[in-house]
């Protein structure tokens, strides 16, 4: 499951792993350790191919340092494509809530003021939502025409008529015999 941060990556991501019986993984828990520091590019590799080994899984994330082995061993790639108002009313709504809340994301890290009013997009998922947005739309369309990805089915969803058609896919597919064994 890839796209921008705000586009419902997470939410649908849990969704169909409830749908499908699998294990839903959230990369941002797996790299953002204690105070925001990543984990080393082959600590990170390492773990998420631990990952990889079960039977069954959602994984929701961008991340290009892990991209070849977790898209290696999917069948499907998922792409949240929002328009840009819808994402960055979901990212602002979302983030103000949880820096107003003090809610805990992961191993400790919480968004603070300062993070979200700095226009910086290392430090502002806000900031960050409105400058790659573009980005990711090239980025996706570009990988699901790639000879590279061709074992891939891509799946754009672009609104709330897609999110819906493909849970109630991933339902029905639950239902019958299983296609594939993964979800990126």
């Amino acid at each position: 499951m890839v796209g921008n941060s705000g586009s419902g990556k997470s939410r649908l991501a849990r969704e169909l792993a409830a749908a499908l019986g699998a294990r839903h993984v959230e990369l941002d828990s797996v790299i953002h350790q204690k105070d925001w520091v990543d984990l080393a590019p082959e600590e990170f590799r390492r773990r998420v191919a631990g990952l990889l080994a079960e039977a069954s899984w959602v994984i929701d994330g961008n991340y290009s340092q892990v991209r070849d082995l977790v898209w290696g061993s999917a069948d499907t790639v998922v792409w949240l494509d929002p328009p840009r108002r819808t994402v960055m009313t979901r990212v602002i709504g979302r983030t103000l809530n949880r820096v107003i809340t003090r809610r805990e994301l992961w191993n400790g890290n919480r968004e603070t003021w300062i993070d979200v009013l700095s226009l910086d997009p290392q430090r502002s998922i806000v900031a960050w939502a409105w400058v790659e947005h573009r980005r990711y739309q090239v980025t996706y369309r570009a990988a699901s025409l790639d000879p590279a990805w061709a074992h891939l089915r891509f799946v754009r969803v672009k609104d709330a008529r897609d999110r819906r058609r493909l849970l109630s896919d991933c339902r029905g597919s639950a239902k019958s015999p299983r296609r594939g064994r993964a979800r990126s």
